[in-house]
Protein backbone atom coordinates (compact mmCIF):
# COMPACT_ATOMS: atom_id res chain seq x y z
CA UNK A 1 0.00 0.00 0.00
CA UNK A 2 1.59 3.63 -0.96
CA UNK A 3 1.43 5.98 1.84
CA UNK A 4 1.44 10.01 0.94
CA UNK A 5 2.99 12.05 3.82
CA UNK A 6 2.47 15.36 1.89
CA UNK A 7 -0.55 15.73 -0.11
CA UNK A 8 1.16 19.04 -2.28
CA UNK A 9 3.50 18.52 -5.53
CA UNK A 10 6.00 20.61 -6.79
CA UNK A 11 4.99 23.00 -9.40
CA UNK A 12 6.84 20.73 -11.91
CA UNK A 13 4.78 17.56 -11.19
CA UNK A 14 1.85 19.45 -11.63
CA UNK A 15 2.54 19.56 -14.95
CA UNK A 16 3.11 16.97 -18.10
CA UNK A 17 6.61 15.85 -18.49
CA UNK A 18 8.35 17.80 -21.06
CA UNK A 19 9.25 16.47 -24.81
CA UNK A 20 12.31 18.00 -26.55
CA UNK A 21 12.41 19.22 -30.08
CA UNK A 22 14.00 16.71 -32.57
CA UNK A 23 16.30 18.65 -34.12
CA UNK A 24 18.33 20.70 -31.58
CA UNK A 25 16.75 19.43 -28.07
CA UNK A 26 14.87 22.22 -27.29
CA UNK A 27 11.67 22.03 -24.90
CA UNK A 28 8.46 23.80 -26.41
CA UNK A 29 5.79 24.80 -24.61
CA UNK A 30 3.54 23.46 -27.11
CA UNK A 31 4.40 20.04 -26.34
CA UNK A 32 4.85 20.95 -22.66
CA UNK A 33 0.73 21.76 -21.54
CA UNK A 34 0.17 23.66 -18.49
CA UNK A 35 -1.89 22.37 -16.25
CA UNK A 36 -5.27 24.38 -15.62
CA UNK A 37 -5.22 26.93 -12.47
CA UNK A 38 -7.12 25.62 -9.57
CA UNK A 39 -8.95 28.85 -8.84
CA UNK A 40 -12.40 28.89 -9.83
CA UNK A 41 -13.25 32.13 -8.43
CA UNK A 42 -10.81 34.53 -10.91
CA UNK A 43 -10.78 34.44 -14.30
CA UNK A 44 -7.42 32.84 -16.24
CA UNK A 45 -5.12 35.35 -17.74
CA UNK A 46 -2.88 32.66 -18.38
CA UNK A 47 -2.04 32.16 -22.06
CA UNK A 48 -3.15 29.13 -23.21
CA UNK A 49 0.46 28.51 -24.25
CA UNK A 50 2.44 30.58 -24.00
CA UNK A 51 4.76 30.76 -20.75
CA UNK A 52 5.21 33.91 -18.74
CA UNK A 53 2.91 35.12 -20.50
CA UNK A 54 -0.51 37.00 -19.23
CA UNK A 55 -3.47 39.06 -20.29
CA UNK A 56 -4.28 42.36 -18.47
CA UNK A 57 -7.98 43.64 -19.08
CA UNK A 58 -7.00 46.16 -21.16
CA UNK A 59 -6.05 43.30 -23.66
CA UNK A 60 -2.37 43.90 -23.59
CA UNK A 61 -0.01 41.24 -22.22
CA UNK A 62 2.80 41.36 -20.07
CA UNK A 63 5.69 38.55 -19.29
CA UNK A 64 7.64 38.24 -16.17
CA UNK A 65 9.84 35.32 -15.54
CA UNK A 66 11.06 33.52 -12.29
CA UNK A 67 14.81 33.31 -11.17
CA UNK A 68 15.90 29.91 -10.67
CA UNK A 69 16.36 28.65 -6.93
CA UNK A 70 14.32 32.09 -6.24
CA UNK A 71 10.91 33.36 -5.00
CA UNK A 72 11.90 36.70 -7.04
CA UNK A 73 10.81 37.64 -10.44
CA UNK A 74 11.88 39.91 -13.58
CA UNK A 75 9.36 41.99 -15.06
CA UNK A 76 9.72 42.64 -18.61
CA UNK A 77 6.97 45.13 -19.53
CA UNK A 78 3.60 45.19 -21.20
CA UNK A 79 2.78 44.48 -24.64
CA UNK A 80 0.25 44.96 -27.40
CA UNK A 81 0.62 41.07 -28.74
CA UNK A 82 0.88 37.85 -26.69
CA UNK A 83 3.49 36.57 -29.17
CA UNK A 84 5.63 39.92 -28.41
CA UNK A 85 5.25 38.88 -24.95
CA UNK A 86 6.09 35.47 -25.82
CA UNK A 87 9.31 36.67 -27.62
CA UNK A 88 10.66 38.72 -24.37
CA UNK A 89 10.10 35.78 -22.09
CA UNK A 90 12.33 33.08 -24.54
CA UNK A 91 14.95 35.59 -23.98
CA UNK A 92 14.93 35.71 -20.55
CA UNK A 93 14.58 31.98 -20.18
CA UNK A 94 17.37 31.52 -21.92
CA UNK A 95 19.65 34.12 -20.02
CA UNK A 96 18.69 32.47 -16.86
CA UNK A 97 18.23 28.59 -17.72
CA UNK A 98 20.21 27.92 -20.88
CA UNK A 99 19.71 27.40 -24.49
CA UNK A 100 18.41 23.63 -23.40
CA UNK A 101 16.96 24.06 -19.98
CA UNK A 102 14.28 26.69 -20.57
CA UNK A 103 10.83 25.88 -22.17
CA UNK A 104 10.89 28.22 -25.03
CA UNK A 105 7.35 29.77 -26.82
CA UNK A 106 9.00 29.04 -30.19
CA UNK A 107 11.88 26.90 -31.60
CA UNK A 108 13.66 29.45 -33.50
CA UNK A 109 14.04 31.89 -30.22
CA UNK A 110 16.75 29.58 -29.58
CA UNK A 111 18.86 31.07 -32.17
CA UNK A 112 17.14 34.51 -33.63
CA UNK A 113 16.91 36.35 -30.46
CA UNK A 114 19.55 38.65 -29.25
CA UNK A 115 21.01 37.29 -26.31
CA UNK A 116 21.55 39.49 -23.09
CA UNK A 117 25.62 40.71 -22.04
CA UNK A 118 24.73 39.55 -18.95
CA UNK A 119 22.75 37.74 -16.72
CA UNK A 120 21.98 40.97 -14.87
CA UNK A 121 18.38 42.01 -14.28
CA UNK A 122 18.84 45.25 -16.57
CA UNK A 123 20.78 43.14 -19.49
CA UNK A 124 18.14 40.45 -19.26
CA UNK A 125 15.03 43.50 -19.89
CA UNK A 126 16.75 45.25 -22.29
CA UNK A 127 17.36 42.24 -24.68
CA UNK A 128 13.42 41.01 -23.98
CA UNK A 129 12.75 44.62 -24.83
CA UNK A 130 14.61 44.22 -28.30
CA UNK A 131 13.56 41.15 -29.36
CA UNK A 132 9.74 41.74 -28.62
CA UNK A 133 10.14 44.80 -30.86
CA UNK A 134 11.19 43.34 -33.63
CA UNK A 135 7.93 41.35 -33.90
CA UNK A 136 5.68 44.58 -33.34
CA UNK A 137 2.91 44.16 -36.02
CA UNK A 138 2.87 47.08 -38.59
CA UNK A 139 0.61 50.10 -37.81
CA UNK A 140 -2.98 50.04 -39.07
CA UNK A 141 -3.48 52.35 -42.01
CA UNK A 142 -5.48 55.23 -40.69
CA UNK A 143 -9.09 56.33 -42.65
CA UNK A 144 -7.74 59.04 -44.15
CA UNK A 145 -4.50 56.78 -45.07
CA UNK A 146 -7.33 54.15 -46.59
CA UNK A 147 -9.41 56.80 -48.46
CA UNK A 148 -6.02 58.06 -50.34
CA UNK A 149 -5.10 54.78 -51.24
CA UNK A 150 -8.67 54.16 -52.46
CA UNK A 151 -8.63 56.99 -54.49
CA UNK A 152 -5.84 56.51 -56.18
CA UNK A 153 -6.53 53.25 -57.04
CA UNK A 154 -9.88 54.50 -58.67
CA UNK A 155 -8.06 56.88 -60.93
CA UNK A 156 -5.48 54.14 -61.86
CA UNK A 157 -8.50 52.04 -62.62
CA UNK A 158 -10.29 54.70 -64.88
CA UNK A 159 -7.19 55.69 -66.15
CA UNK A 160 -6.68 52.51 -67.49
CA UNK A 161 -10.44 52.22 -69.15
CA UNK A 162 -9.74 54.92 -70.95
CA UNK A 163 -6.86 54.23 -72.76
CA UNK A 164 -8.14 53.12 -76.68
CA UNK A 165 -6.39 50.32 -78.48
CA UNK A 166 -6.08 50.20 -82.04
CA UNK A 167 -5.43 46.86 -83.53
CA UNK A 168 -1.97 46.57 -85.39
CA UNK A 169 -3.65 45.96 -89.12
CA UNK A 170 -6.27 48.70 -88.34
CA UNK A 171 -5.04 51.36 -90.98
CA UNK A 172 -3.25 49.41 -93.52
CA UNK A 173 -3.89 50.11 -97.02
CA UNK A 174 -5.25 46.64 -97.95
CA UNK A 175 -7.77 46.36 -94.54
CA UNK A 176 -9.14 49.80 -95.63
CA UNK A 177 -9.55 49.16 -99.24
CA UNK A 178 -11.56 46.04 -97.90
CA UNK A 179 -13.91 48.45 -95.47
CA UNK A 180 -14.35 50.29 -98.90
CA UNK A 181 -15.56 47.65 -101.05
CA UNK A 182 -17.46 46.02 -98.11
CA UNK A 183 -19.56 49.15 -98.02
CA UNK A 184 -20.23 49.34 -101.81
CA UNK A 185 -17.52 52.30 -102.73
CA UNK A 186 -14.17 52.20 -104.36
CA UNK A 187 -11.22 52.65 -102.17
CA UNK A 188 -9.12 56.03 -103.37
CA UNK A 189 -6.32 55.77 -105.95
CA UNK A 190 -3.62 55.25 -103.48
CA UNK A 191 -4.97 52.22 -101.99
CA UNK A 192 -6.13 50.63 -105.42
CA UNK A 193 -3.01 49.45 -106.26
CA UNK A 194 -3.63 47.27 -102.62
CA UNK A 195 -6.65 45.91 -103.20
CA UNK A 196 -6.77 45.05 -106.52
CA UNK A 197 -5.11 41.96 -106.02
CA UNK A 198 -7.86 40.92 -103.65
CA UNK A 199 -10.88 42.36 -105.80
CA UNK A 200 -11.83 42.79 -109.00
CA UNK A 201 -13.40 46.36 -109.55
CA UNK A 202 -15.60 44.64 -112.90
CA UNK A 203 -17.04 41.87 -110.76
CA UNK A 204 -18.10 44.25 -108.42
CA UNK A 205 -19.84 46.42 -110.48
CA UNK A 206 -17.01 49.36 -110.40
CA UNK A 207 -15.30 49.00 -113.62
CA UNK A 208 -16.55 51.79 -115.14
CA UNK A 209 -16.23 53.90 -112.32
CA UNK A 210 -14.93 57.44 -112.44
CA UNK A 211 -11.75 57.32 -110.25
CA UNK A 212 -11.70 61.33 -110.64
CA UNK A 213 -14.33 61.16 -107.50
CA UNK A 214 -11.25 59.93 -105.45
CA UNK A 215 -8.87 63.23 -106.15
CA UNK A 216 -10.02 64.80 -103.07
CA UNK A 217 -7.65 64.11 -100.28
CA UNK A 218 -8.52 61.56 -97.31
Amino acid sequence: MDIFYNNKRSPSENMSPPSTDEEGGLMLASEYPKKRAGRKKFKETRHPVYRGVRQRNSGKWVCEVREPNKKTRIWLGTFPTAEMAARAHDVAAMALRGRHGACLNFADSAWRLPVPASNDTKDIQRAAAEAAEAFRPPPQPTEAEEMTVFQATAESNQNVDNVYYMDEDYGSPGLLAEMYHGMGMLPPPQLTGCSSSTYDDEEMGYGNADLSLWSYSM
